[in-house]
């Protein structure tokens, strides 16, 4: 359907659109769920199409008007991603933590979640939509994710082929001034979102096959849902942040307010940055292949609270003794080997070595195991793996051992 001679805005091809719609059901059938949950809504305010947190899709006319259909079904699925990928959460609590602000920084979170997103959806019968940024388009690696991408670029000359983009707040969590909001019609209600986001994962489980490896990760992660240890570990996370002297060092970068009163002289201002994570890993023979799965989970739960920040995270698997120190660059690619007794000394007093001294330790344990008799000079946050009285693996030899609970200056959270 095309414009009037007037010029006015064209009416919204619904049939187009909806079309395009089952063509990205048909070819991606795994989201079909998530894209007939979606709720349309015509409006003229958005460049292309749009989605907020509340699961509407804003649509402007004039897009569908001249987008082919197969095109249109690609941008469908790169929307409805947005929404299934937790993008406007994510870009919430990135904002908090990095203290971002303005449109300008919402921007590079749209165009980070796009490179998530677009780096495999399409191909196999989806279409990859005109215009859509990609991370080779800004010399970036695929496979990475949004928080990895937002430190790695800004906005430039690179860039300014996309100072147009706006996925609206479904896709970065600032609110647009078109968004109907939370008490507009046809949102999904918190419980809603979450029912839709288990069944795509329960429909990718089932045939991981027809997936791409960031769908099947996602889904991975989406029955693992966030432990309230998770909220306890970013809290002291922030605690460490925030204390004196923790994560600081001077930059010339910003001069001192007080150079003003120093003509000629130049003093570097004070910058805070994210903390530095060791985090310990129990590797010895009573901790099971589901629990370091479910280890490394939380290290990528881990590198995501420091804003994505890999190269402030260091992993210690540790049973008797914890001969290495592994950069975070993929959790999937650290070795959890071991196997034998367990003494997580070692693995504390490895990590307090590290230059610079990490400002929290994280220990992931079954909780057989020494302790350190002193409290280390740094905040410890200890997650302990489940021993209900199904499946009990104390000492064989000694029916009645019992290990020593975890010291009270360590904050514990049970991972169940």
């Amino acid at each position: 359907m095309s414009a009037t001679a007037s010029g006015t805005e064209p009416v919204l091809d619904r049939e187009k659109l909806f079309a395009a719609r089952l063509h990205a059901a048909r070819v991606r059938p795994y989201l079909a769920t998530a894209l007939f949950a979606l709720h349309t809504v015509e409006s003229t305010r958005v460049p292309t199409m749009a989605v907020d947190r509340h699961w509407r899709c804003y649509v402007s006319p004039s897009f569908v008007d001249r987008t082919p259909l197969e095109e249109l079904a690609g941008v469908w699925v790169h929307e409805v991603s947005h929404l299934l990928r937790d993008h406007h959460g994510r870009g919430d609590r990135v904002a908090r933590e990095q203290g971002l602000t303005g449109p300008g920084e919402r921007l590079r979170m749209n165009i980070a979640a796009d490179c998530e997103i677009n780096d495999d959806a399409f191909g196999d019968g989806l279409l990859r939509p005109e215009g859509a940024v990609t991370p080779q388009m800004l010399g970036l690696d695929a496979g990475q994710l949004m928080e990895d991408y937002l430190g790695r670029f800004s906005l430039g000359a690179g860039t300014l082929t996309h100072v147009w983009l706006d996925c609206g707040s479904g896709a970065d969590g600032l609110d647009r001034e078109w968004d109907l909001g939370p008490d507009g019609a046809h949102g999904l209600s918190a419980q809603e979102r979450d029912a839709v986001r288990f069944r795509v994962a329960q429909g990718i489980n089932g045939r991981p096959g027809s997936a791409s490896k960031s769908w099947r990760r996602w889904a991975e992660e989406a029955f693992h849902p966030p432990q309230p240890w998770r909220d306890l570990l970013g809290a002291a996370i922030r605690s460490a942040a925030s204390a004196s002297g923790a994560g600081e060092d001077y930059t010339y970068g910003r001069p001192a307010r007080r150079s003003a009163g120093l003509p000629g002289v130049v003093l570097p201002s004070l910058r805070r940055m994210p903390p530095r994570v060791s985090v310990v890993i129990d590797t010895s023979a009573s901790v099971s292949d589901a629990e370091l799965g479910s280890a490394l989970l939380e290290v990528a739960a881990i590198s995501r609270a420091v804003g994505g920040r890999r190269d402030l995270v260091g992993v210690l698997p540790c049973d008797a003794s914890a001969p290495f120190v592994h950069p975070l660059c993929r959790a999937e690619g650290i070795p959890l080997t071991g196997g034998g007794g367990t003494d997580l000394r070692t693995g504390f007093a490895r990590a307090l070595k590290a230059r610079p001294a990490p400002d929290v330790v994280v220990v992931l344990t079954d909780g057989q195991t020494p302790w350190p008799e002193t409290r280390p000079a740094c905040r410890t946050v200890v997650g302990l793996f489940a021993r209900g009285s199904a499946n009990r693996s104390w000492d064989e030899d000694d029916p009645e051992y019992v290990p020593d609970s975890p010291p009270d200056w360590a904050r514990v959270v049970d991972i169940g």
